[in-house]
C-alpha cells in the first residue's frame, strides 16, 4: 500500500477543482503525515518535470492543487471560451485591487479612493466570495470592514498576501484576465492613492466581529 501513497495524492488532488490542505490529505491516508504528504508532492512534482507533463502541483491558498502549464493557456482558453466564468469588470477589479492592498478597508475609503460609490462592486465581489466582511470599525456609524477571501489567493494563485504581485504584475495578471488599456483600468490611480501607499500592511484597526450581519 506503501507504494501506492503517490497515486492516492495525486487522485486526490486531481479529484477537486479546490486547493487541499496537506492536513486534508494526511487526514485521508491516516498512515502519513502532513510533511510527508509535502515530500509526496515535490515528488510527483519531479516526475511530472522529468515526463515533461503539461501540469504541476502547486501550494496555493493554503493548500495544494493542479495546475496547467502558461504555455498551454491558450488552448484551454479556446475549450473553454463559450462556458467560462464571466470576467469581472472594470470598477469590479479596482474596487477588489484596493481591498486587496488596504485590508481591512471601510467602503467609505474605496469610495474615496475610486471617486465613485462602490455600492455595486462590492455586492458583486461579495457574491463571487473574493472578499468576504470581516467586522464593524469601531468609529462613528460603525462602518463594514471588507477583506479578501482564500477564493481570492485561488483567482490570483498565490498562497498568501505576502505573495501578492507589485503593480507591474499585477497589470499583467489583470491584462491576462481581459483587463486591456480599452479598458481604462487606472491601476496606478488606484494603488498610488495615499491611502493605499499610507501602509500596504494591514492598518491598526479596531473593529468587531461579524455577528449574524445580513
Amino acid at each position: 500500500m506503501e507504494n501506492n501513497f503517490d497515486k492516492i495524492v495525486e487522485a486526490l488532488l486531481f479529484s477537486t477543482d479546490e486547493p487541499l490542505a496537506s492536513e486534508k490529505i494526511s487526514g485521508v491516508l491516516t498512515f502519513v503525515s502532513p510533511e510527508q504528504v509535502k515530500a509526496i508532492i515535490d515528488q510527483l512534482n519531479q516526475k511530472y518535470t522529468d515526463n515533461e507533463h503539461a501540469f504541476r502541483i502547486r501550494e496555493i491558498a493554503g493548500g495544494f492543487q493542479v495546475y496547467t502549464l502558461p504555455e498551454y493557456a491558450l488552448w484551454i482558453e479556446n475549450l473553454w471560451e463559450k462556458t467560462r466564468w464571466q470576467r469581472l469588470s472594470r470598477p469590479a477589479l479596482e474596487t477588489l485591487a484596493i481591498v486587496a492592498y488596504r485590508q481591512p478597508i471601510v467602503k467609505g475609503e474605496i469610495d474615496k479612493i475610486r471617486g465613485v460609490q462602490s455600492d455595486g462592486t462590492l455586492k458583486t465581489l461579495l457574491e463571487r466570495d473574493l472578499i468576504e466582511i470581516k467586522g464593524r470599525e469601531k468609529s462613528p456609524g460603525r462602518p463594514l470592514l471588507y477583506q479578501t477571501t482564500e477564493k481570492f489567493l485561488s483567482f490570483f494563485g498565490i498562497n498568501d498576501l505576502k505573495e501578492l504581485p507589485q503593480l507591474e504584475e499585477l497589470k499583467t495578471v489583470l491584462e491576462a484576465e481581459g483587463v486591456s488599456a480599452r479598458d481604462e483600468l487606472n491601476l496606478e490611480k488606484v494603488l498610488e492613492s495615499p491611502l493605499v501607499l499610507e501602509n500596504l500592511e494591514a492598518p491598526n484597526r479596531v473593529f468587531d466581529q461579524p455577528q449574524g450581519e445580513s
